[in-house]
């Protein structure tokens, strides 16, 4: 289909046998190369009268000579670019592209060019200098693997989490960054496999992790963690990296109390809102309170709390939520503190009661 369809004519090298054709539907360039001039600029006379809705009839088509099928050169799918030297700054990446890399090219920021190609399906800008990402980003609706290690990244927004990659992306290695946060969308990133986030800033990861049900490979070596979200108990792994994280000592004596009793109306209506799964949402609450019941955190006794709550820190082996586990420091340990909640005295009080018991 060529009515109506022609983007653009691109005719500056005609002289030399070559021209582009760009398409609207499917977004495609058609590259023509050692051309025949003169019967080059009959086809791109053809092609715009055809465009232009003009019969068949009166198409300059005669004189064309079909081309062989080795004379055709297929769609490139794939372009590996690792110097600052070799990336393109004059001419368009074409639009086939399903694997791009641009590593070791000094990029501050993600070329908009890149993020017309709406077939990607692995886009490789590791080794460059880019410090925040474009929420067109998302736009990219096929992109299944992202790889920005060794960039300047000090943040993962959440329109990013809200985007088309909550479907799409399945490998994200955002290692070697500046990163201190992951946002609480961060986990509507539920088509994830492996994530990598070693080498980082981070003090806590995403306190909804267990919804990541997909996700088998997990690395976050060497950042700031004191401990884990109680969530993570949630997570099916089949390996997993928490090496050189500087992890409090639990100590389940000494817990921080935020309990308020009684307890407020807002966190009684909060607490029944999760417990009875009441929907809710910015149409029926206000924005701030839908984020706080989103986050609510769940007591031992399977009762959610929201802002009324004791918190103690307790030990985990690795091994109850991954196959494989890289150990977490020196000595050989595979154990780490995993925050843990109460709804209230009672429910505190039961788990002591056991807790010391076990080691009396």
């Amino acid at each position: 289909q060529v009515q109506q369809n022609v983007e653009r004519l691109f005719t500056r090298f005609v002289e030399e046998g070559k021209a582009t054709v760009r398409l609207r539907e499917p977004a495609v360039d058609l590259c023509l190369s050692k051309a025949n001039v003169i019967n080059l600029k009959t086809f791109l006379s053809a092609v715009r009268l055809a465009h232009q809705g003009s019969d068949t009839g009166v198409l300059p088509l005669s004189p064309l000579v079909p081309a062989k099928n080795s004379d055709v050169e297929k769609p490139k799918t794939k372009m590996i670019i690792t110097s600052r030297r070799d990336y393109p700054l004059t001419k368009s990446f074409p639009f086939s592209l399903e694997h791009l890399q641009t590593s070791y090219c000094k990029l501050a920021r993600i070329d908009t060019r890149v993020l017309c190609l709406k077939k990607l399906r692995k886009l490789d800008l590791s080794h460059n200098h880019i410090k925040q990402l474009p929420a067109t980003l998302g736009d990219l609706v096929c992109l299944q693997e992202l790889n920005l290690h060794d960039n300047h990244l000090e943040a993962f927004s959440g329109a990013l989490c809200s985007s088309g990659l909550q479907k799409s992306l399945q490998f994200l290695d955002l290692s070697q960054n500046q990163i201190q946060a992951l946002p609480i969308e961060f986990c509507q990133l539920r088509g994830l496999v492996q994530l990598r986030l070693d080498d980082n800033a981070l003090l806590r990861l995403p306190c909804r992790i267990g919804q990541l049900s997909h996700l088998r490979f997990l690395s976050a070596a060497r950042n700031k963690l004191p401990f884990l979200p109680s969530d993570f108990r949630k997570l099916c792994l089949e390996n997993l990296d928490l090496f050189g994280n500087p992890f409090e000592q639990p100590n389940p004596l000494v817990p921080n109390i935020q309990l308020k009793i009684p307890l407020t109306l807002l966190e009684c209506a909060a607490r029944a809102t999760v417990n009875h799964r009441i929907p809710f949402g910015c149409h029926l609450l206000p924005s701030h309170l839908c984020k706080d019941l989103e986050v609510a955190k769940t007591c031992r006794c399977g009762s959610a709390c929201l802002s009324s709550f004791i918190q103690i820190t307790v030990t985990m082996n690795l091994h109850h939520v991954a196959h494989t586990v890289v150990l977490v420091d020196n000595m050989g340990g595979t154990e780490a503190p995993i925050l843990c909640y109460f709804c209230s005295l009672d429910c505190y009080s039961q788990f002591l009661d056991r807790h010391l018991q076990s080691n009396g």
